[in-house]
């Protein structure tokens, strides 16, 4: 089966080694979140296949984010990359497989 195009993916080899390592403990910036008062920030503190569990400053109650329809920006050390959590959409430790490998096939 032909792997469709993406839009959402990371366009350059730069954001999917940033994407591929670990972005626990990273800051974010939500601007669409389905479901949810946007826009906010905070800082990612856990990940499953599809959600993000995020702290915002000032609150002591974590926030369970979906990926799905997720956008915004996340602060990684190779700078400021824009957040689409349908691309994400994936197990945390099949994450590095995936986004070096360029689809979910090429790793086998």
């Amino acid at each position: 089966m032909p792997r469709s195009s993406n839009a959402a993916e990371p366009s350059s080899r730069v954001e999917r080694e940033a994407f591929a390592g670990e972005i626990l403990g990273a800051a974010v910036s939500v601007r669409a979140a389905p479901g949810l008062a946007v826009p906010f920030e905070g800082t990612i503190v856990d990940e499953t296949l599809s959600t993000f569990v995020i702290r915002r400053p000032g609150r002591s109650r974590l926030l369970r984010v979906p990926k799905s329809g997720l956008e915004g920006t996340i602060a990684l050390p190779a700078g400021e990359l824009p957040l689409r959590g349908d691309f994400l959409r994936v197990r945390p430790e099949d994450r590095t497989k995936r986004l070096l490998a360029l689809g979910p096939r090429r790793f086998r």
